[in-house]
């Protein structure tokens, strides 16, 4: 572990950390946070996917539409117009739409098969910007004088790691260069995150395993063909079996690290009380 007591941990020159747990219980409010403090530099897992990796599977997903329409077609053709994509640390929806829902077409889904595609080109995508924490951390002190560094990852990096395996590549990565921090919330806050997600779903990142054998378990348990799944009401009946599939790898995760909780996160207001709240983490791991 990168710092081994509260002591080293506040001695430290230079603080690096990463976040991590499932989207909704304040890793992005508390990289902000620090951010905006002005000694931190922020690098989110999410919008290096979307601008870096995933880039042009989104903007050629948007023409593809555009070619769909005539007008639209003509001035594409011509090099008339741009179509790009306007991914921000607020708005990562290009990176949710094009990984898409699967099941009716007519309800904006997508056939099963070009969902799976999409999700194995996302999990590709997070690993390769998971994996170049370290070049940011870098970058950051060197080009901008940034001392002090919090990764902000998705909820799914869990999906891509094995944290009982003592020599899982990424989960040793990642050790080495950050202090592993997860965010854990309570059962009224998984209560909460399902609610929100099912007045509003959003796509998201499975372990393939894990969405074939959903799939397969919808499908039966439903009796509808793969054609005629409403895109919705499956990621809606996913979403909870994903926070349960999730929690135990996280919980092995945090073998690694430190473990906060999202009341704890919630209540911060400056750099201040995020040191002392992470001297406290590591004093109760001891």
């Amino acid at each position: 572990m990168l710092y081994q007591s509260a002591q080293e941990w506040r001695d430290a020159p230079r603080k690096r950390v990463l976040v991590y747990g499932m989207s909704g219980l304040g890793k992005t409010y508390l990289s902000q946070m620090l951010r905006d403090s002005g000694q931190w530099f922020h690098y989110s897992i999410d919008y290096r996917i979307g601008t870096r990796y995933m880039g042009e599977y989104i903007i050629d997903n948007a023409k593809a539409e555009a070619m769909k329409v005539p007008f639209l077609r003509d001035l594409l053709m011509s090099d008339s117009i741009y179509i790009g994509s306007n991914i921000t640390f607020s708005n990562l929806a290009p990176v949710s739409t094009y990984l898409g829902k699967p099941g009716d077409p007519e309800k904006g889904g997508l056939p099963i098969a070009e969902y799976e595609r999409r999700q194995d080109q996302f999990r590709t995508a997070e690993i390769h910007a998971l994996t170049d924490t370290g070049y940011f951390i870098d970058r950051a002190e060197r080009l901008y004088g940034y001392p002090n560094f919090i990764c902000d990852t998705g909820g799914s990096i869990c999906e891509w790691v094995d944290a009982t395996d003592p020599n899982d590549p990424l989960m040793l990565e990642l050790s080495q260069r950050a202090l592993m921090i997860w965010i854990e919330g309570s059962e009224a806050h998984t209560e909460e995150l399902i609610r929100r997600f099912d007045r509003a779903p959003k796509p998201m990142a499975y372990q393939p395993a894990f969405l074939a054998r959903c799939w397969a378990e919808y499908l039966e348990e439903t009796g509808h063909s793969a054609q005629k799944v409403d895109p919705d009401a499956f990621i809606r009946w996913t979403y909870a079996k994903a926070l349960a599939h999730r929690q135990p790898r996280y919980r092995d995760m945090a073998r690694w690290g430190v473990t906060v909780t999202a009341d704890e996160i919630a209540a911060l207001k400056s750099q201040a009380d995020f040191d002392d709240l992470i001297a406290e983490a590591l004093d109760r791991r001891s």
